[in-house]
């Protein structure tokens, strides 16, 4: 899955778990959660992007102590209501 580095895009500033196709800005905090992607490596996004990751990677989950986050619950539960690369079916 193709991420970019957290800097700016045509988008304006971006959190690295924002992907590069994904053209929605990121909302909240850039740092609000962590999650840990397929592959083991972790990724700190906002609430928007972290919620796409979760939905669009088959073995992402929250990092563990995400669960001391309040808005860890919103994310997993928003990413459970979108479809993988939801920004590919206007999502």
């Amino acid at each position: 899955m193709e991420k970019p580095d957290g800097g700016w895009s045509l988008h304006g500033p971006r959190c690295a778990a924002a992907d590069a196709k994904d053209p929605t800005p990121c909302q909240g905090p850039s740092t609000a959660v962590t999650v840990v992607d397929g592959t083991g490596r972790e990724v700190t996004g906002c609430r928007w992007h972290s919620a796409r990751l979760l939905a669009s990677d088959g073995g992402a989950r929250l990092h563990p102590m995400a669960g001391l986050l309040p808005c860890a619950v919103d994310i997993y539960c928003h990413a459970g209501d979108l479809p993988p690369f939801a920004w590919q079916v206007g999502r």
